[in-house]
């Protein structure tokens, strides 16, 4: 049954649209990438070299435990990418100023104009789905979104709920 002021079926949770959902999140996930995967290419990066410098842009002097923490990977597969990284001039480390075993991370120049590139691309793409879907759907992606997401990352996102 239809519910008759929004035309929305009350239906949403059946088994055919949840595998819908399954499904547009696979697609979505895929174009996303697709244009900032040619960029990294050309580096001889991956999507885990991404994520370290989209997160250490957002997060200028950020801990390694913090981004660990965000990204749930081991030290050792983060040691690999972060050590390609700093070797390559895209981001620096410098010790804490209160705990000088913390190692701080912050992008280059270099670093900046990468993130810069990889992540217009995301932008544009997000900015053309919102102002296509309108203001009141981006309300709801967004408590999609955060229901998708482990409870003890919410926090991260606070805002309307």
């Amino acid at each position: 049954m239809t519910d008759i002021k929004t035309g929305i079926n009350p239906l949403f949770l059946r088994e055919e649209e949840l595998r819908q959902g399954i499904e547009l999140l696979f697609y979505a996930y895929r174009d996303f990438t697709a244009e900032p995967d040619v960029i990294l290419a050309q580096y001889g990066f991956g999507r885990a070299h991404h994520r370290v410098i989209y997160f250490v842009g957002r997060n200028p002097a950020m801990t390694v435990s913090e981004l660990l923490g965000i990204l749930r990977i081991t030290k050792q597969s983060l040691s690999r990418v972060l050590g390609q990284l700093v070797e390559e001039g895209f981001i620096t480390q410098r010790p804490g100023t209160r705990d000088r075993r913390q190692r701080l991370l912050e992008l280059t120049e270099k670093g900046i104009e990468l993130e810069r590139q990889l992540t217009e691309r995301q932008r544009t793409r997000f900015a053309r789905a919102y102002r296509e879907a309108g203001a009141e759907a981006v309300e709801g992606f967004r408590k999609v979104m955060r229901g998708l997401i482990d409870e003890v990352d919410r926090p991260r996102f606070p805002g309307r709920r």
